[in-house]
């Protein structure tokens, strides 16, 4: 049995999801194929139900601050984390009802199943074949976890596991402290849990600026203990499990292991269709190369989208993914769309991320970098939350804004404006002419350019207020 479609769409989360909703303005004939849960991992087992217990832990881990300010008898306030967890899963389940609403009112065009490639375009699912004009992988991806950690059970949870724990031990490891695992290590720390972070490298959160990275670690080593450059091994101890790191045995209740994730391409017979006869090659974690513009795999109708292409493995950037993939899947001819200006958010606290170029990707030569510390910013001190830093990278010839990072208080909001301010192109001089009201975070963004403009050699030629646009006489 054979059924002919326009365009079929392999995976339904948020790149699956935003594919199908931009391809039916076109056309309502598609299908959306599923193996696995219904709904984004953003809304299932991450962002979402992260940020759910994020708040919890930074209200109650305000207590200590509250305590110096006046506030009395806050040593009897207590933490239910059995409470807490439900209250995340209730949470978490609104957020999901969504996707499998959307999947149930496609009705036949919704099919559950492991879908398999026969040809580029050409798919076998529950013994039916599917024949599509094109087709947009957005499969996702899974956490990666080590075999030999698979003995220890249920001891040993990844973040699509983590918010199922009815009541986690109170003794931590976290393994691996990119933004997942200082964001879940940070907020089990501050619900009262003694917790230790190690991560192979010397940075935590993804930042690329060493200042930066520094006032994060700072602050993280105010609640949990972290180890950096460390090659963990695990092994069973007397009442728990032993995580061996640096010279030194530390045993733990349970472990989260946050080491990153792989595409979910297993089954998908990707590698015996004849992809090399079109000049397409699978890369090391086995996704065809694409155009990153397009998403297209080479003059195949094949695209793919979402985190399993490995770009930028965000909600906001997997939705774009979606609607790129469907929108050139259904108009080959169409003019490239344009990325948005990356932008990544850790919800630590202080919050911690970049917008636009970070350190590390900056041009060799021809850059300023404006500097602020946080430590010392009149609002956050007056918060107390005086901790981390920004940086700003600015063209030196132009005083275009290229990138930023930081680790700062209300990081999001101030990442987003940097975002938007950088895909306008603004340059230090436009951002200086925007009002800052006092006493705000934005006032330490106006230390930085200010910091930047000097680093150009430059000075105020006339006051950093808009000029007055006189009508023409």
């Amino acid at each position: 049995m054979t059924r002919r479609v326009t365009l079929a769409i392999l995976g339904a989360g948020t790149a699956g999801l935003t594919a199908l909703k931009e391809a039916r303005r076109y056309t309502d004939d598609v299908v959306l194929i599923n193996a696995g849960p219904y709904g984004t991992t953003c809304a299932r087992v991450g962002c979402m139900p992260s940020k759910a217990l994020l708040e919890v832990a930074h209200a109650y881990g305000r207590r200590d601050w509250l305590a110096e300010c006046g506030m009395q008898n806050g040593e009897a306030l207590t933490m239910d984390l059995p409470a807490v967890m439900a209250h995340v899963r209730r949470l978490r389940d609104d957020f999901t009802a969504g996707a499998v609403s959307t999947a149930k009112a496609l009705g036949e065009r919704s099919i559950h199943g492991r879908p398999r490639f026969v040809s580029p375009t050409t798919l076998d699912v529950n013994g039916e074949r599917i024949e599509a004009e094109a087709v947009i992988i957005a499969t996702g991806t899974r956490p990666n976890l080590p075999e030999a950690w698979r003995t220890f059970g249920e001891r040993v949870v990844t973040s699509d596991e983590v918010f199922e724990l009815t009541a986690p031990g109170r003794r931590v490891g976290v393994v691996g402290l990119g933004p997942i695992g200082v964001e879940l290590g940070q907020a089990f720390a501050q619900l009262g849990c003694e917790v230790h972070g190690f991560t192979r490298g010397s940075r935590v959160a993804g930042l690329g600026a060493e200042p930066v990275n520094q006032s994060l670690l700072a602050a993280l080593r105010r609640q949990m203990h972290v180890t950096v450059g460390a090659d963990v091994k695990l092994s069973e101890g007397k009442a728990g499990i032993v995580v061996q790191a640096d010279g030194r045995d530390v045993e733990v209740d349970w472990v989260l292991a946050s080491l990153g994730r792989r595409p979910n391409v297993e089954g998908l017979g990707l590698e015996s269709i004849g992809l090399e006869n079109h000049g397409v090659t699978l890369d090391a974690r086995g996704v065809p190369r694409f155009d990153p513009a397009t998403l297209r795999v080479g003059d195949l109708p094949l695209f793919i989208a979402g985190d399993v292409d490995g770009l930028r493995p965000l909600m906001h950037e997997a939705a774009d993914a979606g609607r790129i993939a469907a929108h050139h899947a259904l108009n080959p001819q169409a003019q490239r769309l344009a990325r948005r200006t990356p932008m990544g958010v850790v919800f630590t606290e202080p919050g911690a991320g970049y917008a636009g170029l970070t350190a590390d990707s900056l041009p060799a030569s021809g850059i300023v970098t404006g500097r602020a510390d946080f430590s010392r910013q009149g609002r956050a001190l007056t918060a107390g939350r005086n901790a981390g830093c920004l940086q700003i990278y600015a063209e030196e010839r132009s005083g275009r804004l290229l990138g930023a990072e930081m680790a700062a208080p209300d990081a999001e909001h101030l990442l987003h404006l940097l975002a938007w301010s950088i895909q306008q192109e603004m340059t230090v001089d436009d951002l200086l002419t925007m009002p800052f009201y006092h006493p705000t975070v934005e006032e330490g963004l106006r230390t930085a350019l200010q910091s930047a403009r000097r680093e150009r050699g430059e000075h105020r030629t006339r006051p950093d207020l808009p000029l007055r646009c006189e009508p023409a006489v």
